[in-house]
């Protein structure tokens, strides 16, 4: 990883909507002497090998060209890899158009869970339990809160997102999402609406809800040796230790926070993509990477959303970055209540059919993937979607030759 990269482009072929200054630079210059100093997991390996590689000749690629103009350029294939900066915006656009499908013509609310930063210790060696533990606990609040007639009395639909990081890539655990305001009741037999119009539950009795029931999930994992104590951890094997840190736990306000309803399905899409297939930070907020450190913008809350700068040490950069990669195969984005997988089809239909609407919405997102790119699959399974028109003179370009990928990395 250390030393100069393979081109990205030469001159006429640069590579479209690259920023100046990218995660991959940081892997490159500083990825092997950071994994020789420090102890990571295969899968922290795997995502700084990947991002360092990729849209690389290390990963291959093709020539294309405008038969009109004669413009030409250099296409590098992504590595595809869900923590890589650079190859979310397809992932995003497929999933916006299928999760399109699933929205009902009701108000939907915002709502966040976050774990305490006293759990952070645990969760750096039990991240697959501990998030795990943060989905179950914060849908069953809902729906506990959702199925009560005092409060909604149906069956909601969520979709949840979880993000691992605050804007300083420090470690911050918690939950987006997404909730109907309204259910299918019990019977299927008609559509609850919230009793009030842009209020969803009370987020003071959703916080006492969503502690008690995380505090219980992980007392459970504890006793049934589930957990793994190591690090900074290790202390809470004591069993005195143990009480002490739950019984803190108990007294400590957690946080849950609910915002104003949105302003129709359209206003939720637009509102998901900017938290589904995120990564802790894009390439966009880097200002420079150089001399061993790394600069880029936050925003901090705590002073009216002000934007700031941050310098880090490009190993300090790398090791908050790389807390946030999440154990292989598990899943980020969830589904829960009508949007369950088991009964989502017929239950979304039945909603439908009471609010009445005849059919999903139309997948515009989908026509327009489709009309504006194309698909290219190489010979190592990477699709890539090509832009349909020159950037020069707006005619199709075509494929004029592959580039085969580097085997061996020399980087």
């Amino acid at each position: 990883m250390a030393g100069p990269s393979p081109p990205l482009a030469t001159a006429g072929e640069e590579s479209p909507g690259r920023t100046a200054f990218e995660v991959a630079d940081v892997v490159r210059a500083y990825g092997a002497g950071f994994l020789s100093t420090h102890p990571t997991s295969g899968a922290q390996r795997r995502v700084l090998r990947a991002i360092g590689r990729c849209r690389t000749v290390a990963l291959g690629g093709h020539v294309e060209g405008c038969d009109t103009c004669g413009h030409t350029r250099i296409a590098y294939n992504s590595c595809r890899n869900r923590h890589c900066p650079k190859c979310q915006g397809q992932q995003r656009a497929k999933w916006m158009a299928a999760e399109q499908a699933m929205l009902l013509p009701t108000e939907y609310f915002h709502v966040v869970f976050t774990l305490p930063h006293a759990l952070t210790p645990l969760i750096r060696v039990n991240p697959r339990e501990l998030y795990g533990l943060l989905f179950r606990a914060a849908a069953a609040t809902l729906l506990a809160f959702a199925r009560d007639p005092k409060h909604l009395g149906g069956e909601p639909a969520i979709t949840m997102v979880l993000h691992t990081w605050g804007q300083t890539l420090t470690e911050h655990a918690h939950v987006h999402c997404v909730v109907s305001g309204g259910g299918l009741s019990a019977d299927a037999c008609s559509w609850q609406s919230t009793k009030r119009h842009g209020f969803l539950f009370p987020v003071k009795a959703l916080s006492k809800m969503f502690r008690g029931k995380c505090l219980a999930a992980l007392d459970r994992l504890q006793r049934t040796g589930a957990l793994r104590l190591a690090g900074q951890s290790t202390r809470f094997s004591e069993a005195s230790t143990w009480v002490q840190l739950l019984a803190d736990l108990r007294r400590t306000p957690w946080v849950v926070y609910a915002k104003p309803p949105f302003g129709g399905a359209a206003c939720v899409l637009k509102y998901l993509s900017r938290y589904t297939h995120r990564v802790a930070i894009s390439n966009r907020r880097l200002l420079f990477v150089g001399a061993g450190v790394v600069r880029f913008t936050w925003k901090d809350y705590a002073d009216h959303n002000a934007t700031k700068a941050m310098t880090l040490s490009a190993e300090e950069f790398l090791r908050r970055f790389l807390l946030h990669v999440v154990p292989r195969g598990f899943m980020r984005i969830r589904h829960y209540g009508l949007l369950a997988n088991r009964h989502r089809e017929p239950k979304l239909a039945r909603c439908r059919e009471l609010l009445g609407v005849g059919a999903a919405l139309p997948s515009a997102s989908a026509d327009s993937a489709a009309t504006d790119s194309r698909r290219a699959d190489d010979a190592e399974g990477h699709t890539e979607w090509l832009p349909a028109a020159c950037p020069v003179c707006g005619q199709p370009m075509r494929v004029l030759e592959s580039i085969a990928p580097q085997r061996r990395d020399t980087s």
